[in-house]
């Protein structure tokens, strides 16, 4: 019958311990918070556009029908960028 006190107070010294650990982690972390967020955003973005190729092609056919140049350099940085990314995949 001793050893159900013993538990419970073993029990909530672990839960006091876990809370402050809580704390101590959520103030280590708030810094990040914010750029992680936008992190977190990009991707969703990212995400979006892989999914509806269409809407990147036709807001990529206004900007080469209004703004040639701009979209030539857009379409340079964008190919560049493919393949950075692609020799990279090789590395890892």
């Amino acid at each position: 019958m001793q050893k159900l006190p013993e538990l419970e107070l073993r029990r909530r010294k672990l839960q006091d311990q876990a809370n402050r650990e809580r704390k101590d982690f959520a103030m280590h972390f708030e810094p990040w918070e914010k750029p992680l967020s936008w992190a977190d955003k990009g991707v969703d973005i990212f995400n979006f556009i892989k999914g509806n190729p269409v809407l990147l092609a036709g807001a990529f056919t206004a900007l080469a029908h209004y703004k040639p140049k701009l979209a030539s350099r857009v379409l340079a940085v964008g190919w560049g960028a493919v393949r950075l990314i692609k020799s990279a995949k090789h590395l890892i």
